[in-house]
């Protein structure tokens, strides 16, 4: 079962996939925001490409737990991109995995510049990985 998980950010989107099995997540790429339209064209031609059978979208819930105005927007894009793509969306709590993503990326010794061409899509494998693993 192939999944891809999405990290909604403002101004980028972090891209994983998992593997065929569907144990493992891996960063597959970064789409950088442009309108709507365009980015839910590009997951839909990726989730195609990679025969995705499920997509799994960070929700951004609060430290507490409760859903603040970008866990609202997240659920309505989450609506839009599973119309879109077709594909079945599942929202599942993305807390943390940002931080997570840029500690292992410094301890890769990562330069900051370079970190943040690819936290997005380490965020999104890792939050992905997680919904896999609760599987």
């Amino acid at each position: 079962m192939r999944a891809l998980g999405i990290d909604l950010g403002t101004k980028r989107i972090g891209i994983a996939l998992s593997d065929r099995s569907g144990m493992i997540a891996s960063p597959y790429s970064v789409i950088s925001r442009t309108s709507k339209r365009r980015d839910w064209a590009e997951i839909a031609r990726i989730a195609a490409e990679e025969e995705v059978e499920t997509i799994v979208i960070g929700l951004p819930l609060s430290l507490s737990g409760h859903e603040g105005p970008a866990a609202v927007s997240a659920r309505r894009d989450a609506d839009e991109i599973g119309t879109v793509t077709g594909v079945p969306v599942i929202l599942f709590d993305e807390r943390l995995t940002t931080v997570a993503a840029d500690r292992v990326l410094k301890e890769a010794d990562i330069r900051a510049s370079d970190r943040r061409r690819h936290v997005d899509k380490v965020a999104a494998a890792i939050m992905l990985q997680a919904w896999l693993d609760s599987r």
